[in-house]
Order: structure tokens, then C-alpha cells, then sequence
């Protein structure tokens, strides 16, 4: 779960992470209310749950509140890379002498959280580990023992030779640690994390993820989602207990276990095609379960075939084949389907969807390569030629 700048401030906030004041608005006067509250120029921020704010005009300066007004009354409103902005942030302008990237991140390589540190901060850290790669600096942290002081100290040295500024920085990383693993975090970052002339540090921005998996234990942050800044589809799918994330595609697959999903979709995008989402039924094969997931897959114009892959341990692939059946009755689906089942009642369930004139397999490369066929595109493997 995505959540906004200004209340990943909220939260960094309650771990004394030195920022700078600033409100929500959600109207231009009370960006201007807010402005004349802080007393000094300030930034008029976006707040969108995507990159590339300050490119696409969503970040603008304001020397006073009157500024502030109009600032605010140019943002609200525009769309960035197709969500509409409907809050700022009116925070104080600080001088910058230097930038520098703080996060956190779980490494699924080394199953660890890792520090990533760089002094080349204010710039995506995927543009600077993509160009400059030496200059990320990162740190595999034991989960059993925790982030140490000496490993922190050692991590705000590396950004910095200013002894002073080094010895402010290494209680920000690992107050920034403490964050990520109390609330559940799947990322934690600043960036940038700013000096300024005088001497001082702040964190300027700041963006959390939250691991889906630990919301239950954080009812405070569940409360914070952002319905507006969400797919439709997925917000549905949640609510119907399917794990469903929208991509750009135009295979809509159906699958059952997280593992099996993305093993599809990595089949999909190897014979050529693209998937047009991540749809994971879980363990339960209820018709209604099935006509859901089709429901939801049917609304996206760009799906040209739907492929279902079930492997039946404890599912029974009879019963998926039953809803399917329902599904295909009751939706009376245009576009074409087809199905891979494999394992318990697998006989029973090809005979149930033959009755329908519905192909199936037991194959899931030649069940990837059917949907394709299907859908109109041209087949071809990246490993081929």
C-alpha cells in the first residue's frame, strides 16, 4: 500500500526525523492559511502517488501566502501521468547545500532489509544505481540483530567528511530503520535528505511503502489509504478477497497460488506478449470466486484473451471448471478462453468444460501460447533466433 508524502511525514514525525513544518490542503485557501501559519516562503507540493512531480509542474515555490493561493489553485486539479492532484502540501522552503538519498528496502536476494545510501541525492535513485551504480552504497542489516550504531555511523560517513554532520546523520538512519521495521514497511525512504549552509540536516521528502501483509497489525495506517489514487478493479478485488494488481497487457490470466502467478506471467512475456494483470484466486474455487475474477478481468478493453491456470492440490479442479462454467454462462464473455488444469479431479473437470467447447490443457507453455494465438498477436519467443 502507497501511501502520500505528507503522511509518511506523519509517521516519520513520531520517530523525531528532523522536517520541516508543513500542512495537507486541499483548497487553495487553506494552502494560503497554512502558508501565512508557517511565516516564511514555502514549497507547494503535489501529492499523487507517482514520480516525476516537480518535471510535470506539480512542485512550485511560494514567497508568501497570497503565492501560496495561486501556486495551490495551479496544482489542484492537473493530472500527473494520469492522476488527478486533489491535495498539496504546503511546507517550508529550506536553503540546500547538499543532497543525499536515505532508504530502506527488503532484498528478496538476501530474504534481508538493506540500507541504501548515496551522497547523490534529489534524482531517482533508479536513474543513479542505473548510471552511477558506485555511488549507492548499500548494507545487508541482520534481522535478528538489528540495524548498530557502529553500522549507521559508518553509513553517514560514507555520505559525508563533515564530522558534525556525519555525527547528526547516523541517529536519522537509524531512527529511518526503526520506522521501516515497526510499520511493516516494504520501502522507507528520503530523498532528498538536505544540508543546508548553516549546517543543518532535513529530510525534504519523504515515501513509504507498507507491506499489505502487515496491515492487519496497523489499523492507523490502513485508515490512510488513498481510495482516489487507487485502481477501481483492485480496490474491488480486495474487497472480494483476490489478489489483483491492473498491468498494461492485453492477457488477462487467472491463476491460483502468488507463485504459479508470476511463473505465468513470466511465460506470457517470453513467447511475446504481455500479461494484462496479476490475478491470484487463492485456494478457494467457489463459482462466485471465478465469475469475480472474470468479472473484473472483462472491464478492461485491452484484455483480447483470457487464460486460466489452476494447479489442484487441495483447489479441486472440478470445481474451478464449475465456475468457470457459471462464469462463461452468466458474463457470456467476447473474447476467447482458454484453460490449463492440472492435478485433483483434472479428468472431471476437462469433461465438465468440454461440455462448453472451452480448450484445455495440462501444458502451461502450450496453454500461454494458445491465449496468444487467440488474442490475435504474433507468437514469437525471446529466446528464439
Amino acid at each position: 500500500m502507497k501511501i502520500h508524502e505528507y503522511q509518511a511525514k506523519q509517521i516519520f514525525a513520531k520517530y523525531d526525523i528532523p522536517l520541516p513544518a508543513g500542512e495537507m490542503a486541499t483548497t487553495p485557501e487553506e494552502a494560503r492559511e497554512i502558508a501565512t501559519r508557517i511565516g516564511k516562503p514555502v514549497m507547494v507540493k503535489a501529492q499523487v502517488h507517482v514520480g516525476g512531480r516537480g518535471k510535470a509542474g506539480g512542485i512550485k515555490k511560494a514567497d508568501n501566502p497570497d503565492e501560496a493561493f495561486e501556486k495551490a489553485s495551479e496544482i489542484l486539479g492537473m493530472k500527473i501521468k494520469g492522476l488527478t492532484v486533489k491535495k498539496v502540501l504546503v511546507t517550508e522552503c529550506k536553503d540546500i547545500a547538499s543532497e543525499a538519498y536515505l532508504g530502506v528496502i527488503v532484498d528478496r536476494k538476501s530474504k534481508k532489509p538493506v540500507i541504501m545510501v548515496s551522497a547523490a541525492g534529489g534524482i531517482d535513485i533508479e536513474e543513479v544505481a542505473r548510471e552511477t551504480p558506485e555511488k549507492i552504497h548499500k548494507l545487508e542489516v541482520d534481522p535478528l540483530l538489528g540495524l548498530q550504531y557502529f553500522q549507521a555511523r559508518n553509513l553517514a560517513y560514507l555520505l559525508y567528511s563533515d564530522r558534525k554532520i556525519a555525527n547528526q546523520t547516523c541517529p536519522v538512519i537509524l531512527k529511518l530503520y526503526k520506522a521501516f521495521t515497526e510499520n511493516d514497511c516494504s520501502l522507507a525512504e528520503i530523498n532528498p535528505f538536505i544540508t543546508t549552509p548553516e549546517g543543518e540536516i532535513w529530510a525534504l521528502d519523504a515515501k513509504i511503502n507498507i507491506d499489505d501483509s502487515g496491515l492487519a497489525r496497523h489499523p492507523e495506517i490502513e485508515s490512510m489509504r488513498d481510495l482516489d489514487a487507487e485502481e477501481s478493479a483492485e480496490i474491488e478485488a480486495r474487497e472480494k478477497n483476490l489478489s489483483f494488481v491492473k498491468l498494461d497487457g492485453n492477457i488477462g490470466c487467472i491463476v491460483n497460488g502468488a507463485g504459479l502467478a508470476m511463473a505465468t506471467m513470466d511465460l506470457v512475456k517470453r513467447f511475446g506478449a504481455e500479461p494484462a494483470n496479476f490475478l491470484d484466486i487463492g485456494g478457494s474455487s467457489s463459482p462466485e470466486k471465478v465469475i469475480n475474477a472474470m468479472n473484473i478481468i472483462l472491464r478492461d478493453s485491452n484484455v483480447k484473451a483470457i487464460l486460466f491456470n489452476i494447479f489442484g492440490g487441495i483447489t479441486r479442479c472440478d470445481d474451478v471448471a464449475n465456475g468457470i462454467v457459471y462464469a462463461v454462462n452468466q458474463l457470456k464473455p467476447k473474447v476467447p478462453i482458454v484453460v490449463r488444469l492440472t492435478g485433483t479431479n483434472e479428468d472431471k473437470a476437462r469433461r465438465i468444460l468440454q461440455e462448453i467447447n472451452l480448450p484445455v490443457t495440462s501444458s502451461m507453455e502450450e496453454v500461454v501460447k494458445k491465449a496468444i494465438e487467440r488474442s490475435g498477436m504474433t507468437q514469437t519467443s525471446m529466446f528464439e533466433g
